[in-house]
C-alpha cells in the first residue's frame, strides 16, 4: 500500500482539494510551485505503463479534473503545467500513477533550469 492509498483510505491526513468516485486531488507536501496539486486515480496502477490500453479514461479523468481545478481556482488563463512521471528514471517516487498540476508563477520552458531555450541540436 502506497502513501497515496493511505490518503485515499483516510489513514493519513492530506489537504484534499477535490474528490469524486474516480479520483482524489490534494496539495503536495513538498511543493515545486506556488500551486502543486496531485491528482490520483482511486484505481490502482503502479505506473503509467500499467494502465490497460482499453482504459484510457483513467488518465483522461486526471487531466480533465486538473483543467477544471485550474479554471475554478482562476489560474487557467495564466497557465499551468501538468506532469506525469513514470518509473525511477522518469522521476516517479510513489508507485501509484498520479498527475502533478503546477501553477501560480511563470514556470519557464520545460527542461531548462532558467527558462532559456535549449540549445539546438
Amino acid at each position: 500500500m502506497t502513501l497515496f492509498h493511505k490518503i485515499i483510505q483516510r489513514e493519513i491526513p492530506a489537504d484534499i482539494v477535490y474528490e469524486d468516485e474516480h479520483l482524489i486531488a490534494f496539495r503536495d507536501i513538498a511543493p515545486q510551485a506556488p500551486v502543486h496539486v496531485l491528482f490520483v486515480p482511486k484505481a490502482t496502477y503502479a505506473t503509467l505503463n500499467d494502465v490497460p490500453a482499453d482504459a484510457p479514461e483513467i488518465v483522461g479523468r486526471l487531466a480533465v479534473a486538473a483543467a477544471a481545478y485550474a479554471r475554478a481556482q482562476g489560474f487557467a488563463e495564466d497557465g499551468y503545467r501538468i506532469v506525469m512521471n513514470c518509473n525511477g528514471d522518469g522521476g516517479q517516487t510513489v508507485f501509484q500513477i498520479h498527475l502533478h498540476l503546477l501553477a501560480g508563477a511563470p514556470l519557464g520552458r520545460f527542461g531548462t533550469p532558467d527558462g532559456a531555450r535549449p540549445a539546438q541540436l
